[in-house]
């Protein structure tokens, strides 16, 4: 029979092994002797071989800045990745074009090396074709010489310049300064240099070339030598026609300025000698 007085000995660790069980999860050294804690098969208490170790806050906020820097890495690989894909769009749409570029070139050399070849095979049919015709050669009329020196203009100058006759006229003989205004002499100056060019080049090309000097134009009907020398050269085409009778498909403008001058334009008689018309006979027909 036990006495009242030892039961406290046993029973007080008892009562703290089970508060420190109930705040620590139930594992602790040296409580073997607690009853909630599980038996082994064999029934005798068993030591728990590891203990739970909470991490520290130090660890967690460790581990916290790690998964944030890989957060931030993996945006980065993100916007890496979509700027590469749009690049690569761009070079793709680039090489896209340039193929397409290519395409059209190609196609438009072909084009035109087809277009040479029929230009060419139609200037070996011309020649052909021209060369007999009825047992008799046919040539260009390219020397002009023997019927120009059948021209009698007086004072007018006749000059052969290459392929072609030119038959030189003042402007001031025939237009108001600076204008395109006709003078009224001007058709007595033209009359019959229009009837001889009627009677020896019938049916030769001629052009109504414009020339004039570099001097300034201020107001008038023009602002440029251009224009001053296409609407003079238009008003001479007008009075052979109009006037002389000349077939108009006979006849056409060019319109020089002060292009090609006869003489300097550092005199009074040079800027004179450049105010000019020439009458340009060709030796092709119409």
């Amino acid at each position: 029979m036990h006495s009242r007085a030892s039961e406290p000995n046993t029973a007080m660790p008892r009562r703290l092994c089970l508060l420190v069980t109930a705040l620590f999860g139930g594992v602790l050294l040296g409580c073997s002797q607690n009853p909630y804690l599980a038996s082994s098969p064999g029934g005798a208490w068993q030591v728990p071989q590891s203990v739970a170790v909470q991490p520290s806050e130090a660890q967690i906020a460790e581990l916290n800045r790690r998964v944030q820097l890989l957060d931030d890495n993996n945006r980065q690989l993100h916007t890496q990745l979509a700027q590469s894909e749009q690049q690569s769009q761009v070079y793709r749409d680039e090489l896209n074009l340039v193929r397409t570029q290519l395409a059209d070139t190609t196609q438009r050399l072909e084009s035109t090396a087809i277009a040479a070849k029929e230009a060419e095979n139609r200037v070996r049919g011309f020649q052909a074709s021209t060369q007999m015709r009825g047992g008799t050669s046919i040539q260009a009329n390219t020397d002009l010489t023997q019927a120009a020196s059948r021209l009698n203009l007086g004072g007018v100058p006749v000059e052969r310049n290459g392929d072609v006759i030119r038959v030189i006229v003042s402007s001031d003989h025939l237009f108001q300064p600076g204008t395109i205004q006709l003078l009224p002499q001007a058709a007595t100056t033209l009359d019959p240099i229009a009837a001889q060019l009627r009677s020896v080049f019938p049916r030769q090309r001629i052009g109504i070339e414009g020339y004039t000097d570099d001097a300034p134009l201020y107001g008038g009907q023009v602002a440029t030598s251009h224009q001053l020398t296409a609407g003079q050269a238009a008003s001479v085409l007008d009075l052979l026609t109009r006037r002389a009778g000349m077939p108009s498909q006979q006849l056409f403008t060019v319109a020089q300025g002060a292009n090609n001058p006869r003489q300097p334009n550092t005199s009074a008689a040079g800027r004179a000698a450049n105010r000019r018309i020439e009458l340009v006979v060709y030796p092709e027909t119409f």
